[in-house]
């Protein structure tokens, strides 16, 4: 391990990688909120074809999906794996983090996704390290709910080519409804000020792969002034720097709240909305499809079976420890 990237692992030591601040020595097997020691937990490797078009590309993104989160929403789409009371997922070395990342990319994979590391960056980075010194190519996408501290962004930037961040809401009492932390509603600001002061230009290459910057935001239930809000921000502060995926399929993972679903009225204000905004470069999702986004992180493969494809390696690592 050289000098550089034993100072990353330090960033453990006195943990700050998100805006809890928890301050526990994580190299001492200590966790905070996010529930994970040093040791990084994956709960699955893949290729994955739900993302936006230039994130999909033409094989799907090789995402890598980590267990553990710093921010515990209500509703979370992979509870499974969010919270550490089910313990999904292996523990990986930074060497087989390197393979899952080379392994991605033999696999054919537009790009490396990684959904929800924040509370593991110094592991990534020092994977990263390695994998690019192995021949390592693809972009890299940090995929994550927004709520990173400023520190914890400053050490991946260097890293990253396309952040693909959630801006769940601006509203404290949303916030703390769905987000399961009243501050998401303030801490969110810094961070996208943060992202558009890095990446002030956002666009697709010629190879058709995004870079910079593409907000999303799922519309959450009984709170669409709070979604037409978050509209008005992007509009003033970030449609001139990225790009935006408006969602509109929130689905309960376990089917256990009672949510009137958008109407069609609703959905084409918001449509209404975009227009009178002036926001044009990204993404809405369609009213009424009829795909579950919600993952089973108990199965070889947790998607619908037109939608991912499982990393061999990565499975071959679970069946062994599994037993």
């Amino acid at each position: 391990m050289s000098g550089k990237e034993a100072s990353v692992m330090e960033a453990y030591r006195t943990c700050r990688l998100c805006p809890n601040l928890c301050n526990v020595d994580r190299l001492a097997n200590k966790r905070g909120r996010c529930g994970q020691t040093s040791e990084v937990r994956v709960a699955w490797a893949g290729l994955h074809k739900g993302e936006e078009p230039p994130i999909t590309g033409e094989n799907g993104s090789g995402m890598i999906f980590f267990s553990g989160c710093p921010l515990h929403c209500a509703y979370c789409q992979n509870h499974q794996i969010s919270t550490d009371e089910n313990e999904v997922g292996i523990t990986l070395s930074i060497e087989e983090l390197c393979s899952v990342m080379l392994g991605l990319q033999e696999l054919g994979a537009t790009n490396l996704n990684m959904v929800t590391g924040t509370h593991f960056i110094p592991s990534i980075i020092e994977a990263l390290v390695l994998a690019r010194s192995k021949g390592l190519v693809l972009d890299v996408v940090w995929n994550s709910s927004g709520f990173e501290s400023l520190e914890g962004l400053a050490l991946i930037d260097p890293y990253v080519d396309v952040y693909l961040v959630d801006v769940k809401t601006l509203d404290h009492d949303v916030s703390s409804t769905f987000c399961g932390l009243r501050r998401y509603a303030d801490d969110i600001l810094p961070v996208m000020e943060f992202l558009k002061q890095k990446h002030p230009v956002t666009y697709v290459d010629e190879k058709g792969s995004l870079k910079g910057l593409l907000v999303r935001h799922l519309v959450f239930p009984t709170a669409l002034a709070a979604s037409f809000s978050v509209l008005e921000y992007f509009s003033r502060e970030l449609k001139e720097n990225a790009y935006l995926s408006l969602m509109v399929q929130f689905e309960p993972p376990l089917g256990d709240a009672s949510f009137p679903p958008i109407t069609e009225n609703e959905y084409d204000a918001l449509l209404a909305a975009l227009e009178e905004l002036g926001i044009e470069d990204g993404f809405v999702q369609e009213l009424g499809e009829n795909v579950s986004w919600i993952p089973d992180f108990t199965q070889e493969n947790p998607f619908p079976q037109d939608f991912a494809k499982p990393l061999p390696y990565f499975l071959s690592l679970t069946r062994s420890r599994l037993r």
